[in-house]
């Protein structure tokens, strides 16, 4: 077994179950994060060079064993195993053989502690960005849907039961802009979480040596570096746990869409067709198509919101500083992101295909959705609210007119009045941040 960073001469090696038991999984996380530990190792490097406890030679190599490094992970040569403990073993120990004296100077002022922090959050901001990006991508397709079925009348449902007239550009628009709000959480997570840890070390600073802390920071991309030590440290599972709140309100919206498309498909409803390319069939049944992508795509909010009840609860109780239970703060919040990214294109994927069925959601308009409509007619013309509602109640209905019932609403974002260029618009003030895929 390689020997970990911490292993001493005279210290016994951990027994091999202890070491599985400590290592978990985490060593397959960290083959994520290990190009991000490289990037925040290099700029470590630099801040180490400007306050000379690295010569520029000594710089120069570990700069190029970093390189090396890059390449030969990128080609398969290089990974993080169970042995290795994690990426930081695999770094310090790569870049030692290849920059001899000068790499053991690398580790100097800085803790496996803050290391893992400053690649996390490296990661994180760029996973959040790729998130932005998927979201107001499934937005722009629920967008161009609602283009594609414009005055398409259907019943708008309050627990199910039919309650008043909507449009499939109504609802589609609905969603798209529930999405722009959750982008304003995943940018709030990705700004909180785009802060320097470096220099805190295990969690109380370094002595002797002052390290350029802000200068790294600048360097990595960082908006700020969090001043006091011992704040890294307490900060760790409460920036983990609003990505992972981030991510759930994603979730909750993704949920909803997918519970909407699986039961308007349904014999009953038909109100849309799916594309048979995102759907799966029966091994038993020759007539079926199943709609298991939008069923997993419903059932992932419930993975994302335990990730984020285990990242809420697991720091709770903790005494300040590091403890070994924040090590499974990282795959919770890893898989939050990994979870909603696969979530967000697939249903970008099955919105572009979905087709609403207008001769369908007009015959659900039953006459009785216009009672509402009906009584405030009856507003306008002097009587009370109370009184126009028992009168539309005991009055017979009658037909329903698709055009007249558009033209019965004025305010934007009402049936008819849809206004997809405004969601776009807030789709767009995001443009500073998100990474289009």
């Amino acid at each position: 077994m390689t020997a970990p960073l911490w292993q001493k001469d005279a210290t016994p090696a951990t027994d091999d179950w202890a070491h599985r038991f400590t290592v978990g999984d985490d060593y397959e996380w960290d083959r994520l994060l290990l190009p991000y530990d490289v990037r925040a190792s290099r700029a470590h490097a630099w801040g180490l060079r400007q306050i000379d406890v690295l010569s520029e030679t000594e710089w120069t190599r570990i700069g190029d064993a970093l390189d090396a490094l890059l390449d030969a992970f990128e080609a398969g040569d290089v990974t993080v195993t169970p042995e290795d403990e994690d990426c930081h073993t695999v770094i310090e120990r790569f870049v030692t053989e290849r920059a001899g004296a000068a790499g053991e100077k690398l580790h100097t002022g800085r803790s496996r502690n803050d290391q893992v922090l400053a690649a996390l959050r490296l990661y994180l901001r760029d996973a959040l960005a790729a998130i932005g990006g998927r979201a107001a991508a499934l937005a722009d397709a629920l967008c161009e849907l609602a283009t594609r079925h414009p005055d398409v009348l259907m019943p708008g449902y309050t627990h199910l039961q039919r309650a008043m007239p909507s449009t499939a550009a109504l609802w589609t628009l609905g969603y798209a802009e529930t999405l722009a709000g959750d982008l304003d959480a995943l940018r709030h997570a990705r700004r909180r979480i785009n802060v320097s840890p470096l220099g805190s070390a295990a969690g109380y600073g370094v002595p002797v040596i002052d390290l350029p802390r802000e200068a790294v920071a600048d360097r990595l991309g960082f908006r700020a570096v969090q001043t006091h030590a011992t704040a890294v440290q307490l900060s760790r599972g409460k920036h983990a746990l609003a990505v992972g709140h981030a991510c759930t309100q994603v979730g909750a919206t993704c949920n909803r869409l997918a519970s909407d498309l699986v039961l308007f498909a349904t014999a009953e409803f038909d109100f849309v067709d799916l594309p048979p390319e995102h759907c799966t069939g029966s091994s038993i049944m020759p007539q079926k198509q199943n709609p298991d992508v939008l069923e997993l795509a419903r059932a992932y909010h419930h993975r994302l919101a335990a990730q984020m009840q285990s990242l809420a609860t697991g720091p709770s109780n903790l005494p300040g500083g590091y403890h070994r239970d924040l090590q499974l703060t990282k795959a919770a919040v890893l898989r939050s992101v990994e979870m909603t990214s696969d979530v967000l294109t697939a249903l970008a994927e099955v919105v572009r295909g979905v087709t609403f069925n207008p001769e369908r959601t007009r015959a659900a308009c039953a006459p009785d959705i216009l009672a509402t409509q009906r009584a405030l007619e009856r507003v306008a013309e002097g009587v009370p609210f109370r009184s126009a509602y028992q009168q539309a109640a005991d009055a017979e209905p009658g037909p329903v007119d698709p055009g007249a019932v558009l033209d019965a609403y004025e305010t934007d974002g009402t049936p008819g009045q849809e206004r997809p260029d405004r969601v776009r618009s807030r789709l767009d003030a995001h443009g500073d941040w998100v990474v289009t895929p």
